[in-house]
């Protein structure tokens, strides 16, 4: 006679998940499930909303990539199906969006990975007792609310701002020193690995928009480091535990759970920004030159590619989550 496979909260499965909002079973009561249902109540507006006014534009834009679209005066449009010749031409045809995406795709790799790590560090950081941590907090925050969609078309169309940022091209240019190319090539020289250094220095060049897009990530991180109970440290401190044992031991896997919502929203966000040399590219197909089947095919290429590294992501870290909620 088989046992009844007892339910674990390590191993949260597919059918666990439909057990959650299933009243009778011994998933049901658990604190996951009810974090589960709570969430679901939360976002409820979004699907909602997601479903009245978003899911036929989606289905919509679907079946443009496969069409050949033709606007017709007075009518609107009119759609002729031509399969799969809209991504093959993306991919074939397409002077730029592979090699964009390619960019892209490196770029959205190195800055997600320092996104990540710098909002980390900073929450860690700002979780500590210290005079003024209500001010840092909110300065650690202004990126969020810079970031929004005004204001970086107010900076794009700064006279002030383009006037320094041409005094610092043309200084740059005028002297013929690039400080962050000298000192790679410096270091190249010296036998230093080159590749890892150009990952660096990418780094560093892109700060600002790391910075920039560090601050919901930041919030995050502080509400799981709020979370964990002071007892943890405490009963770690009397066993004798240094501060970087308690903080592999306690504090990352206690915050580790936060680390895959971080991932996808870091990722999400990046493939979203409007610096995005493929979405200028899909947007100059849309508005400018009216392919709509085009632009909609690379607009699906481009969210299956956003997806597919989510899927990525989220097998590499659920693999060190740890829940200890239940």
């Amino acid at each position: 006679m088989s046992k009844k496979k007892a339910y674990s909260p390590n191993r949260w499965s597919l059918a666990d998940s439909f057990k959650a909002f299933i009243p009778g079973n011994d998933v049901f009561p658990t604190m996951r499930a009810r974090n589960a249902r709570h969430g679901i109540l939360f976002i409820l507006p979004f699907i909602i909303g997601f479903l009245v006014f978003m899911i036929r534009p989606l289905i919509l834009s679907l079946i443009m990539s496969f069409s050949r679209v033709t606007l017709v005066p007075g009518e609107g449009f009119s759609m002729t199906p031509v399969g799969v010749t809209n991504y093959n031409k993306a991919f074939t045809a397409d002077p730029y969006f592979s090699q964009y995406l390619v960019e892209e795709i490196g770029r959205m790799a190195v800055n997600s990975l320092a996104t990540l790590v710098m909002s980390f560090v900073i929450a860690v950081i700002l979780n500590q007792n210290f005079k003024g941590r209500t001010l840092a907090r909110v300065i650690f925050f202004l990126p969020v609310i810079l970031s929004s969609g005004v204001l970086p078309g107010i900076e794009s169309q700064n006279e002030f701002y383009n006037m320094m940022a041409g005094m610092t091209e043309s200084v740059s240019n005028g002297s013929g020193v690039n400080i962050s190319a000298s000192l790679q090539d410096l270091l190249s020289v010296s036998g230093i690995g080159s590749g890892v250094f150009s990952v660096l220095f990418d780094m560093i060049d892109a700060i600002y928009d790391i910075v920039m897009a560090s601050g919901i990530q930041i919030i995050v991180f502080l509400s799981g480091l709020q979370a964990i109970s002071p007892s943890l440290y405490e009963a770690a401190n009397v066993e004798g535990c240094s501060a970087w044992e308690a903080f592999w031991k306690i504090t990352f896997p206690m915050v580790s759970p936060l680390l895959l919502v971080n991932t996808i929203y870091t990722i999400i966000d990046f493939f979203m920004k409007n610096d995005n040399r493929v979405m200028e590219r899909i947007n100059t197909l849309f508005y400018e030159k009216f392919d709509f089947g085009g632009a909609s095919a690379m607009n699906w290429i481009y969210f299956a590619v956003a997806i597919l590294f989510i899927l990525i992501s989220s097998l590499i870290i659920t693999v060190g989550v740890q829940y200890y909620e239940d």
